[in-house]
This record gives structure tokens, sequence and C-alpha cells, in this order.
């Protein structure tokens, strides 16, 4: 007990008003701030005190004295968590500072929410630290459709509906828990509808104030309210002609939500303290981590909701891990500094046998930390020996690790196999035969489904029609 009271954060070289503003933060959600100098911060470690230090926020990061810095704050302490927050958002110092040791990478102004959650990423014994979940989501690129990986039967029946849904002017509410890809998939689907040319305008709704929410969607006039010394245009506006992407719109208030309905209905938007009102074109595209509930405004449920989109969490589609990995991989030998690295079947059994409570986004992260740790050119399953650690805490369900056979894992890992006859020695059905051979063309090319009709040699909606009709199943 005495431990979790006595949560010490230790910010390090940090402005006084820097120091003022993650004070405030950190201090809201149960941690006491101390401030010290590099030189003041190595003392209070060695000190009597030291293990009261939870955690190390090093504000900037040099390339030559910064590997020292976080090498001599863990002296006495490997495990200590240490995080760096940068002046610029850039993957190769980024991947600099986590090769030197740093724990996470935040830039500057970080928003309180990403302070907290990298701050509890790292006390959670559930969670692997280290995994680089921010940096990896910074390698994403935008993707197609048609080059979401994936090829299980759900998330190929959402990406079938996404496809759908694009070409046309409905809202969509895009379901799945965090780290699943709902903003890869709002990008793809705007990508894909008659407004790829207009503007896709994203607004994170948890992250906003309640008190400034509505003059962040709607603008507002000079003089709307205290502190409103000029007007303001609001994200709706900016979004005209293209889509906004409401992120988590679960949390947005009450009369936020009233407001937020009527724009829809009358394509009118008054900005806050102003009398008269812009005419917009806005698709919305809306995501949350758990269905909208009751005490969500009906109305606008029913309105974003035109289309749903519900996105299976990894644990649900294991069998596309090997594909997915794969493909991260990828991703991550593109940055500066990184090399392409091959990843074992040893390697992958392993993660297709962990629970992934944090989805996609953990897995890149976990690949990411991999990637900077491999030494020669291939990932094995001594590269994670912290997944087989964690699987051991399950009393969450998002914990628990996928019901997977070792026929499915098999499967998974050599590819769908394509069989002309049947155990009775009759030939199978040309329906069940060409089942199979779209089956092994999706795992093949990786889910590319692009790739996977031209490969093929039909059409794109003649293959999601058949995925439909032929009600394929990739998990074995």
């Amino acid at each position: 007990m005495r431990e979790e009271l006595l949560r010490t954060l230790l910010l390090v070289d940090s402005e006084p008003s820097e120091r003022r503003a993650l004070a405030a933060t950190a201090s809201r959600a149960g941690w006491s701030v101390t401030a010290a100098s590099a030189r003041e911060a190595r003392e209070m470690l060695a000190g009597a005190h030291g293990r009261e230090v939870r955690a190390v926020l090093v504000s900037g990061w040099d390339s030559e004295a910064g590997p020292e810095l976080i090498a001599t704050l863990r002296a006495g302490r490997p495990d200590l968590p240490v995080l760096v927050l940068a002046e610029q958002q850039s993957i190769p110092l980024a991947l600099e500072a986590m090769r030197a040791g740093a724990s996470d990478f935040l830039v500057k102004p970080v928003a309180p929410e990403r302070m907290l959650e990298a701050l509890n990423a790292h006390r959670d014994r559930r969670r692997p630290t280290g995994e680089l979940a921010p940096v990896a989501e910074k390698l994403a690129v935008d993707l197609s459709l048609d080059e979401l990986v994936g090829g299980s039967p759900d998330f190929r029946s959402a990406l079938a509906v996404a496809a759908k849904a694009a070409r046309n002017r409905l809202p969509i509410l895009i379901v799945g828990e965090p780290g699943t890809g709902k903003e890869t998939l709002a990008r793809a689907i705007h990508a894909a509808s008659l407004r790829a040319r207009g503007p896709l305008v994203s607004v994170d709704c948890k992250a906003v104030a309640p008190n400034i929410i509505d003059s962040t969607l709607f603008g507002h006039a000079a003089g709307a309210f205290p502190g409103a010394f000029s007007e303001k245009v609001g994200r709706m506006v900016e979004a005209d002609g293209g889509t906004l992407l409401l992120d988590e719109i679960g949390t947005l208030p009450a009369e936020t939500q009233a407001l937020l309905d009527r724009t829809l209905a009358t394509g009118e938007v008054r900005p806050v303290g102003c009398n008269g009102s812009n005419s917009v074109d806005v698709r919305v595209i809306a995501t949350s981590s758990v269905a909208l509930g009751d005490e969500f405004s009906p109305a606008l449920r029913e309105r974003v909701a035109a289309v749903a989109v519900t996105i299976p969490p990894l644990r649900e589609r294991s069998t596309d891990i090997p594909a997915l990995a794969r493909h991260l991989l990828e991703r991550i030998a593109e940055q500066t500094g990184m090399r392409q690295l091959s990843i074992g079947n040893d390697a992958l059994a392993v993660l297709m046998r962990y629970g992934w409570p944090g989805n996609v986004r953990q897995l890149a992260g976990v690949l990411l930390r991999a990637a900077l740790q491999c030494s020669d050119g291939a990932l094995g399953a001594e590269h994670f020996p912290h997944i087989a650690i964690q699987s051991r805490f399950n009393g969450r369900r998002s914990d628990r690790a996928p019901e997977l056979s070792q026929s499915s894992a098999d499967n998974a890992l050599a590819g769908p196999q394509l069989t002309l006859f049947r155990g009775d020695g009759h030939l199978r059905s040309m329906e069940e035969i060409e089942a199979d051979v779209i089956r092994l063309a999706i795992g093949h090319y990786r889910g590319r489904m692009t790739e996977v009709a031209r490969r093929l040699g039909i059409g794109r909606s003649t293959l999601y029609r058949k995925l439909a009709e032929l009600g394929i199943d990739t998990r074995g």
C-alpha cells in the first residue's frame, strides 16, 4: 500500500511553465511530482527516497548526452520507466531514444491524456513495458480498404460493409476495442469515398475538455466567452466538402450531442456566440471503443450509426497475426536506421497464442521493440519472452488468450492447403474448391485484396461478393 501511495514522478530539466503544466496533469492522477536537474535527479535516485520515484520524465533529447543520462538514471533501477519529452515528432529521433533505453517518447506539447496513458502503461503489471505503441502508431501509412491486412471472416465482413458504405454519403460508426485500427479504417473509407479529394479532419473527442468542445467543433465568435479574443473556425467548417472523423464520439457531453445532431440534420453550423450560421457539406465517420449506450443521445446515435462497422479484437482473429506481423515488419524496415527482418514460425506461434489486450497497436509496439533489440536478420521466439510472462495475467477478459487449436495454428503458419478430393474419394464441389482457392490467395498475398483479385483474374466487387456468398473461413 505504501508503494502505491508514494508514487513520485521525477521531472528532469523541464522549464518552469512546462513543469507547472505537467505537474498539474500528473497530480490529478495521484502522482507526487518533483523537479530536478540531471545532476540532482541522479543524487535523488541514489538517496534514501529514491525508491519512491516510480517514473522519470526527461524534457528534451540530446543525442550525445541522452544515452548516458538514461544509463545513469537506471544505474540502480534497471526497470525504472524513463520517458523522453522531445521538441519534434521524429521517428528517427524516437528510435534513437528508444535504442538508448527510453521507455516511451512524447512530443511537446503533450496532451494530458497521452501523458497519463504513457505513465499508466508502465504501472500495469499485465501490460508489457516498452512496447513503443505511440512510436509504432507513427509508422502506420494510409492504406486502401483492399490493403488492410487480415483474412478472418469477421474482419473481411467488416471491410465488405465499409467498402460498400464508402461510396455513399451516410454517416458511419466504427466500433472496436482500443488498438483495433478504427482510425486506419476510417481513413481508408475516406480515401475510397467520393470525398477523397476533400479534407479529412479529425477530432479526438475524449482529449478535448468539455468546456471547449463546442468551440472546437463549431467555432466561436470573438468575445463569445472569456478568452475568446478572436473569431475561430470550427472543425466542421474545416471539413466542408470532406469527412469529419470524430474519435470516441461517446465521450461528447450531452449538450454537444444535441448540437451535433441538429447540425447534421440541417447542414448548418452555428458558432458559439454567433447568431448566424454556415452551410456545410460534411460526411461524419465516428468511432467508439464500446457500443453507444442508453445514456448517449438516441437521435444522434441513430444518425451516426446509419452504417455500423464492428472491428473484431485481435484475439478473435489470431490466425491473421502471421500476415499482420510480416506487414508491420515491412513498415518498420522502411524507417531510417531500421532494416528488413524476417520472423520465424516459432515466434509467430508465440504471438498467436497471446490475448493482445492492446490489439494491433500493441502488436506493432511489441514488434518494434523486438526489431530494435534484434542483432541478426530474423526474429525468433526468444525475442518475445515477455509475451509468455504476460499471458499468465488473465484476470481481464481482454487479456485472455484466444482459443486456438493446433490445426488452426498450423494452417495459419503454413497457409491453407488445396484439396480436390473428399475423404471418401469423391471430388469436392466447385463451390468448396473455389472457396479454398480464394482463401489460399488471401493468405498468400497477406490480405491485400486488390492483389488477390488481380491474381485471380476477377474484379474487386466480384471478390467481395464471393467472400459473402461462400462464407469463407480462414480460421481452420
